[in-house]
C-alpha cells in the first residue's frame, strides 16, 4: 500500500501544483499518516501547507474550530466533526483544500454505536465537502493504513470532480 500511496501522492502533486493550489490535513486517529503519505513525494512544499494532528476533542475545537456541541451531540467519531475539521484546517493552515480523518483504529475505543475500525474521512474546501465512512476491524495498523490509502484516492476523487479538465485551443483533452 505504500506503493501505491506514493503513486496516488505524484497524482495529487501533479493536479495541485499545476493550478497553484494549495493542501492541508486535519488528522485525528491517522496521526500524521496521511501528511506523511504526501510528503513522501519530492517538492511537496510548494502546496502542502502542513497539518494538524488534533487527537484530542479540546486540540479539535481550539485550533480546528470543531463546535463543542458537535463533538457533544454526535462524538469525535461523527461525519459532522469530519466537515468541521476539513473546513477548520483550511482556516487554521491557509490552504485551498483539506483532508481530515477521525476514527477508531484500534484495538480499544470503539463504542457500539463506533465500533473499532470506524473512521470518517473528509476532503475538501469551506464550501463544498465529500465524506466517506469506514468500517471494519482489520487490526490497527490495517486501518490505518486503509484510512491514509482512502483518504489520498477520496481527495483525487474530489479534486478532479470539482476541477474538469478544459478542453485546449484544438479541442483536445
Amino acid at each position: 500500500m505504500e506503493l501505491e500511496n506514493k503513486i496516488l501522492s505524484r497524482e495529487l502533486q501533479a493536479c495541485l501544483y499545476s493550478e497553484g493550489k494549495t493542501l492541508g490535513t486535519a488528522e485525528s486517529c491517522t496521526g500524521g499518516r496521511i501528511a506523511e503519505a504526501i510528503i513522501a513525494v519530492p517538492g511537496a512544499s510548494d502546496y502542502f501547507k502542513g497539518g494538524i494532528v488534533s487527537y484530542t476533542d479540546d486540540v479539535k475545537e481550539r485550533l480546528l474550530h470543531v463546535s463543542a456541541e458537535t463533538l457533544q451531540a454526535k462524538t469525535a467519531v461523527s461525519e459532522d466533526v469530519a466537515v468541521e475539521m476539513v473546513k477548520g484546517a483550511c482556516e487554521a493552515l491557509q490552504c485551498t483544500y483539506a483532508i481530515a480523518a477521525t476514527g477508531y483504529a484500534g484495538p480499544g475505543g470503539g463504542t457500539a454505536e463506533n465500533p473499532v475500525g470506524t473512521i470518517w474521512i473528509a476532503v475538501g474546501n469551506k464550501e463544498k465537502v465529500n465524506t466517506l465512512k469506514l468500517e471494519g476491524d482489520n487490526g490497527r495498523d490495517l486501518n490505518l493504513a486503509n484510512a491514509t490509502n482512502k483518504a489520498l484516492r477520496l481527495f483525487l476523487d474530489y479534486y478532479i470532480e470539482e476541477n474538469p479538465k478544459k478542453p485546449d485551443e484544438e479541442g483536445d483533452f
